[in-house]
């Protein structure tokens, strides 16, 4: 019944990416940690394939629609891919229930941008891009990639706004190319411990790209703001679980 419900969760990781878009991948750890109790440490290694790939069959289609500005998107993976390296690297000297403590942290903070953040009424026009900051901001979210596993989305999209110079829906679009490349140069720094399920991740990676398939098909129906806010109410939940889980193990 347990793996049952990880698989339910893990098409619905994807679901929730297709209908919402970014912030989606943030309860992929937990449900690889707590329902199907795959340790942390290997959880995160195991989220960066499932967040990757599905990102990656986002990008696909976002390109399709010419939404991808591949140039910029270059500049963000270029300069994130060696702190993702580094940051899966680093994974390894935090204890897990700090480790879980952290990603509650972070939990959090996603809940609170995805309650706050309005949705633009139509596309934010593009500007001069920023380069050097726009590297610095592609540094900062590839070690948060690496390290705790998640894809940045919700990180990736402003800063391509406000330092790439790029539109509203071309960052969105580019966004996952970034996530993409991101969760690759980390699952790499993983896979050098050989810490890996690979027949799990393979089924949980496919049922999230499922997913992720039939949301993008359905998000028209659906008002994507009231989704956010019910889902974000459900982050933080889940955060609040994990410091109960964890917060004892410290003392």
């Amino acid at each position: 019944m347990q793996l049952a419900l990880g698989l339910v969760l893990s098409a619905a990781i994807g679901l929730s990416l297709g209908l919402i878009g970014g912030g989606g991948s943030i309860i992929t750890v937990p449900v690889l940690v707590y329902v199907l109790g795959v340790p942390p440490h290997r959880a995160i290694g195991m989220s960066l394939a499932v967040v990757g790939s599905t990102a990656l069959v986002g990008a696909l289609l976002h390109h399709r629609k010419g939404s991808v500005s591949w140039r910029t998107g270059a500049l963000f993976a270029a300069s994130g891919i060696v702190s993702a390296y580094l940051g899966s690297r680093l994974t390894r000297l935090v204890s897990s229930p700090v480790l879980m403590l952290l990603f509650a942290g972070l939990m959090l903070v996603v809940a609170t941008v995805m309650l706050v953040r309005r949705d633009p009424g139509a596309d934010a026009p593009a500007h001069a891009a920023n380069l050097p900051r726009a590297a610095l901001a592609g540094l900062g979210v590839g070690f948060l990639t690496g390290f705790l596993g998640v894809g940045g989305g919700f990180l990736i999209v402003p800063a391509l706004v406000v330092f790439g110079g790029l539109g509203m829906k071309a960052a969105i679009g580019t966004s996952l190319f970034v996530i993409a490349v991101n969760c690759a140069a980390g699952l790499l720094g993983h896979l050098t411990t050989g810490d890996l399920d690979a027949r799990l991740t393979v089924l949980v990676t496919a049922l999230a790209v499922g997913g992720a398939l039939v949301g993008t098909s359905l998000s028209h129906r659906f008002h994507p703001s009231g989704l956010r806010r019910i889902f974000a109410w459900f982050v933080v939940a889940v955060a609040l679980y994990l410091v109960a889980r964890n917060y004892n193990a410290l003392l």
